[in-house]
């Protein structure tokens, strides 16, 4: 008997557990709490800042994670930004998916896949950042031709840059 047919017969469908979920705040407190907590500790434990204490490091996550939720800003990031970037790993995936079933030289189309992967992160910061109003929302919609054109301009510097480096220089 699986876990989903004993929920089943308990009269709970996996919806209903998520809007549970939801209503006690686990995806709007919980998650980006461990979250947090997980990467503040991972940092210090790895730059070994404070020597081996774990002890201190859990106290400094701890604090960390409770303090970053303490206003509506993280709870408010976390669940504008998590949907776009999911949106932008599925489009890359289905990428990836269709050039290695059509592609067999994969040694260009990785720094292709890089660029699109830094373009889609980018317009998942924007569009996230543009539904706050401490984000600037209005920035983004007077002068995204501008941002594009600068975003364009440094891609082919860096473009240039790597084709030069690559030719030893001439």
């Amino acid at each position: 008997m699986s876990a989903l047919t004993g929920l089943y017969a308990w009269g709970k469908s996996i919806d209903e557990i998520l809007w549970y979920w939801q209503d006690i705040g686990v995806f709007r407190y919980a998650l980006p709490f461990l979250l947090i907590f997980a990467m503040v500790f991972g940092i210090l434990t790895k730059s070994r800042i404070f020597g081996e204490n774990k002890g201190v490091n859990v106290v400094i996550a701890l604090a960390v994670g409770l303090l970053a939720l303490q206003f509506e800003f993280v709870p408010e990031f976390f669940s504008t930004i998590f949907p776009y970037a999911g949106i932008g790993i599925a489009a890359i995936l289905v990428g990836l998916i269709l050039t290695g079933l059509f592609h067999s030289d994969k040694n260009w189309w990785s720094y292709i896949f890089f660029g699109l992967g830094m373009l889609t992160a980018v317009i998942v910061v924007l569009s996230s950042l543009s539904s706050y109003e401490w984000g600037g929302g209005w920035w983004w919609q007077e002068s995204w031709e501008a941002i594009v054109t600068f975003g364009i301009l440094i891609g082919l510097m860096l473009l240039v840059i790597l084709a030069t480096r690559s030719e030893g220089g001439k």
